[in-house]
């Protein structure tokens, strides 16, 4: 069957079968896996209601995938984090965050991979093993910043400069910026959210 840009339809019936409408078959967690690793769109309808449960279905493919001996890609604290936005103000802006900082680790991760295959005519697995991490831990560090936020001292007198800031001083301040930052916003969601509903 050729592929089209239209998502291929999953139908998700009672008794938990999965099927694909596409090629009339029944299909798996593991399938609909590999069709996103190949990048196959697919929408999963409730074959009963006709209700979209495509996130559903997404998020026990990666519920699998974590089960997975040696397939880990998602930290502990990282998890814990994640489940304390639920219900936060902050909680809009995580979706696109996430969209945004992935997309990103996406793209250096198929830069590197091309320039190294290039290079030597392979793919370095350890190399983009230690990239990935590196994006990971910066990822974990960033998302730790968000909350509790800890508003710099205004009594304490500046520092004057004692000579070129090194790398951790300029990472230090911003790290500061970005806090402060995001203090601001969370304070303007949460003075938006007090603010009296319109009457019609």
């Amino acid at each position: 069957m050729a592929k089209t840009d239209e998502p291929v339809t999953i139908k998700k019936y009672a008794n938990r079968r999965l099927y694909n409408t596409g090629t009339s078959t029944y299909v798996t967690l593991e399938d609909l896996a590999s069709m996103v690793k190949n990048g196959e769109d697919f929408l999963v309808y409730d074959a009963k209601t006709g209700d979209d449960i495509t996130r559903t279905v997404l998020a026990q493919i990666i519920f699998e995938q974590e089960n997975k001996a040696g397939q880990n890609l998602l930290p502990t604290t990282f998890l814990r984090q994640l489940i304390r936005f639920y219900g936060d103000s902050m909680q809009m802006l995580v979706p696109r965050y996430l969209e945004q900082s992935l997309d990103t680790l996406t793209r250096e991760q198929e830069k590197f991979r091309s320039q190294m295959t290039s290079a030597f005519g392979m793919t370095p697995f350890a190399p983009l093993e230690d990239a990935v991490r590196r994006n990971m831990e910066m990822f974990e560090r960033t998302f730790s910043m968000f909350k509790p936020f800890v508003p710099t001292s205004k009594s304490s007198p500046p520092t004057a400069p004692a000579g070129p800031k090194t790398d951790d001083a300029k990472s230090s301040d911003d790290i500061d910026t970005l806090r402060r930052q995001m203090k601001e916003m969370q304070d303007k969601l949460e003075s938006l959210s007090k603010e009296p509903e319109k009457k019609d």
